[in-house]
């Protein structure tokens, strides 16, 4: 939605225009389902996370500021809210809280450029060095510890990380100072080891 277009709609959304309401759910429900369930990872619960967004929009609908863009506004209420949900039914734990730091890193980037950050992310893993991409893969797609994979190929612990050292070099030089929450998101926190 442009700006005036998103201006017009936040104002008739504070003036209780159940139409502009509709207009918002229409556009951007699907959108946000998909969003919410790559945070999630459960179809159900991203429904509800979105269907209470849209449930609070509308109740705090007088305190919308039209100035602010609802795109912006509707991605980071999701974010929150998942973050609500998980708080309430999980003790947060080390990774998870690191889970969260990552995906803190990553909300204020629009979904577009998130899902590009991505690809080109994979993009760059697939240029690394052919061993220094295999230890890589091993340690963060596999979940692999630096001793198993030592042991596996028969190397030291030292070269292992050395090659992940220089991925990490070789990644941050590509991609900037999101690489490491890019790559937390990417290959599931649950097998992050070391």
């Amino acid at each position: 939605m442009d700006g005036k277009r998103n201006m017009f709609l936040a104002k008739r959304l504070m003036a209780g225009d159940e139409k502009a309401y509709d207009i918002l759910m229409n556009s951007y429900y699907q959108r946000l389902c998909a969003y919410a369930q790559s945070l999630c990872h459960d179809q159900a619960l991203a429904e509800d996370i979105v269907q209470n967004v849209f449930v609070k929009i509308w109740v705090k609908r007088k305190k919308i500021n039209p100035d602010l863009s609802i795109k912006s506004y509707l991605y980071k209420s999701v974010y929150n809210e998942f973050i609500n949900q998980y708080r309430k039914n999980k003790p947060v734990i080390y990774l998870e809280k690191k889970y969260f730091e990552a995906i803190d890193l990553v909300v204020d980037i629009e979904p577009e450029e998130l899902e590009s950050l991505i690809k080109l992310m994979n993009i760059e893993i697939e240029n690394l060095p052919s061993k220094c991409k295999e230890i890589f893969l091993m340690n963060k797609k596999e979940g692999l510890t630096h001793t198993e994979i030592s042991e596996y190929l028969n190397i030291s612990i030292k070269t292992v990380e050395g090659h992940i050292t220089r991925a990490f070099k070789i990644l941050t030089e590509k991609l900037g100072a999101k690489v490491e929450a890019v790559l937390f998101l990417l290959f599931n926190f649950n097998k992050q080891k070391t």
